[in-house]
C-alpha cells in the first residue's frame, strides 16, 4: 500500500466528471433521471476523496457512480443528444480509471504476496470490486440497536457452549455426521439454453438442542429444502466436480454462468453438481439471495456454514454412490471458504480447488463494515477476538483437508477488494503452502483473465486423473 497524498489531483477527474453530469441533468424530466445518480456519485466521492482520503468507501462510491456513468451512456444519448453523452461516457471512463488507481494504492501490501504491477487494465477490474461492494453497502442489511445486545449475548452462550463440549479444542466434532440421501426429487429444466437436472430434498440439518440461535434459524422455512443444479456428460467413467457458488447467487442463471458448463462439463469432460448454499436461491429468506449469510448476526452465519457441510456432505455421498471415478470440489469466495471447509470432512475427495477465499468471517467484516457498525459492535463486547472464537467450529482453519499437498489448490487476485490478500495467504500456510496463482487483478476480474482460465484448466486436467 502507498501511501495517500493529502490532496490527490485524481480527485478531480471524478468532480468534473459529477459536475458534468449534473449540469446535464437540468436538460429536462429525462435528463434529471437519467443523470442526476451518477452525477451526485462522481461529485460527492470526489469531494470527499480530495477531503478525506483513505477512506476506503469513498472510492467503493466513486467505482459505482463511475459505472453507472459508462452503463447509461445509451440513455445520455437518447435523452442529451450523441456528442454530450459521448463527453459524459469518456469523463465517466476518466472517473473509473482514477478511481482504480487509488484503489490499488489503498491495497495493503502482503509479505510472500506478488505486489502490484499498476496498469489502466488493473484500475479497471478492481473498480469492478468497488462498485460491487458499494452495491452490498446499500443493500445488505445490517443489526440495529437491541439486535446488536441480541446477537452478543448469544457469541456468548456459544463460546461457552463450544468449550464445554470441547469443539474449541477439536471443532471437526462440532458437525455431525449426516444421514444418507438416496432418492432426491428430480426435474429437468433449462437455463441460459443449458438443460440441467435440479435435485432437491429436506435438508434434515438442525442446530443443536439449546444451541443459540437455534429456534430462529428452524424458522426459517424455505431453507429447509436443499437444492442443487447436476450436469452429467455422456462418458460413463467421467470423473464428477461439485461446484459451490460464491455469496448472493444460488439461482441456475448465475450459477451457470459461473461455473461454464460448455467449458468444465463439455470441453473438460466433468459431470457438474452446483448446489444452493443455506439461505441462497430458492432458499433465501430475506429480499436478496444471501441475506443474512454474512450480515453481522453471528450465530446465523455459523448455523448457515454447519448446514453447508451437512448438505454437501449428503450430496458428496450421493455422488460417490454413482462413481468409482474422481470427485473434487471448486468453490469460488463464500464458496472458497466452504470447498475449503469441506475438504476435511472426506476421504475420497480427490482434490479442492478453492478460488478468491474468504477465510476469516470476523476480520472480514470488521474490514468491510462502516467505522460506526464497528464500533458499535465493539460496545457491545462483540470484539474481533470473540466472533473468532465463535466461528472457530465452522472454520477451515479448524480442519485438514483430506486430499494430498499435491491436490490443494489455491488462486486468488493481488488487488482483491472484497477479501485482503493476506487471508489467502493465511490459508496457504495452513495447506502446507501448495500450489498457488496470484493474478494481476481483484475479486471479480477472475472470470475474464485469461491466466486464471488457463491455470484453472491445467488444474482441472490433473484433477480428471485419479
Amino acid at each position: 500500500m502507498t501511501e495517500q497524498p493529502r490532496w490527490p489531483l485524481q480527485a478531480l477527474v471524478p468532480i468534473c466528471a459529477g459536475l458534468a453530469w449534473l449540469f446535464a441533468a437540468q436538460q429536462g424530466v429525462g435528463a434529471f433521471l437519467v443523470a442526476s445518480v451518477p452525477g451526485m456519485l462522481l461529485l460527492s466521492s470526489g469531494v470527499a476523496l480530495l477531503l478525506w482520503s483513505g477512506d476506503r468507501r469513498i472510492v467503493q462510491f466513486m467505482g459505482l457512480g463511475a459505472l453507472l456513468g459508462i452503463l447509461l451512456w445509451i440513455p445520455a444519448w437518447i435523452a442529451l443528444g450523441f456528442f454530450v453523452s459521448l463527453g459524459l461516457l469518456c469523463l465517466s471512463l476518466g472517473a473509473w480509471l482514477a478511481a482504480g488507481q487509488t484503489s490499488v494504492a489503498q491495497t495493503p501490501t502482503v509479505p510472500g504476496v506478488p505486489n502490484p504491477e499498476f496498469s489502466p487494465g488493473l484500475a479497471a477490474k478492481v473498480v469492478l470490486d468497488d462498485a460491487l461492494l458499494a452495491t452490498m453497502q446499500l443493500l445488505v442489511p445490517m443489526p440495529k440497536g437491541e439486535h446488536w445486545q441480541r446477537i452478543a449475548r448469544e457469541v456468548d452462550e456459544a463460546i461457552e457452549g463450544f468449550h464445554a463440549q470441547g469443539f474449541d479444542r477439536q471443532p471437526a466434532n462440532y458437525h455431525r455426521e449426516p444421514p444418507a440421501l438416496t432418492s432426491p426429487d428430480t426435474k429437468w429444466r433449462t437455463a441460459r439454453g443449458i438443460s440441467y437436472q435440479h435435485i432437491s430434498f429436506a435438508s434434515e440439518y438442525e442446530p443443536r438442542e439449546g444451541e443459540p440461535g437455534r429456534e430462529r434459524w428452524l424458522s426459517y422455512h424455505a431453507n429447509r429444502t436443499a437444492h442443487a443444479w447436476v450436469l452429467r456428460t455422456i462418458q460413463p467413467n467421467a470423473p464428477w466436480l461439485v461446484c459451490v457458488h460464491g455469496y448472493q447467487m444460488g439461482f441456475p442463471l448465475m450459477d451457470l454462468g459461473l461455473f461454464r458448463p460448455e467449458w468444465l462439463q463439455r470441453k473438460l469432460g466433468f459431470n457438474l453438481v452446483i448446489p444452493t448454499l443455506p439461505l441462497h436461491g430458492y432458499r433465501k429468506v430475506g429480499r436478496i439471495s444471501g441475506d443474512g449469510y454474512l450480515a453481522g448476526d453471528v450465530l446465523d452465519t455459523i448455523h448457515a456454514e454447519a448446514q453447508a457441510i451437512w448438505d454437501l456432505r449428503r450430496i458428496l455421498g450421493w455422488v460417490h454412490a454413482q462413481t468409482e471415478g474422481p470427485v473434487s470440489v471448486y468453490g469460488i469466495s463464500l464458496g472458497g471458504y466452504t470447498a475449503a471447509l469441506l475438504s476435511g470432512f472426506d476421504p475420497k475427495l480427490h482434490a479442492v480447488v478453492s478460488g478468491v477465499p474468504v477465510t476469516d468471517f470476523a476480520e472480514l467484516l470488521a474490514f468491510q463494515s462502516p467505522t460506526f457498525v464497528v464500533q458499535t459492535q465493539e460496545a457491545m463486547g462483540l470484539t474481533v477476538q470473540k466472533m473468532q472464537k465463535a466461528y472457530r467450529v465452522v472454520s477451515p482453519f479448524g480442519v485438514t483437508p483430506t486430499p494430498s499437498v499435491e491436490r490443494r489448490i489455491l488462486f486468488a487476485g493481488i488487488s482483491d477488494r472484497l477479501v485482503p490478500a493476506k487471508q489467502v495467504q493465511a490459508l496457504w500456510e495452513h495447506w502446507q503452502e501448495p500450489q498457488i496463482f496470484w493474478y494481476q487483478g481483484g475479486h471479480v476480474s477472475f472470470m475474464w483473465d485469461g491466466n486464471v482460465v488457463r491455470f484453472v484448466e491445467g488444474v482441472f486436467h490433473r484433477c480428471a486423473s485419479v
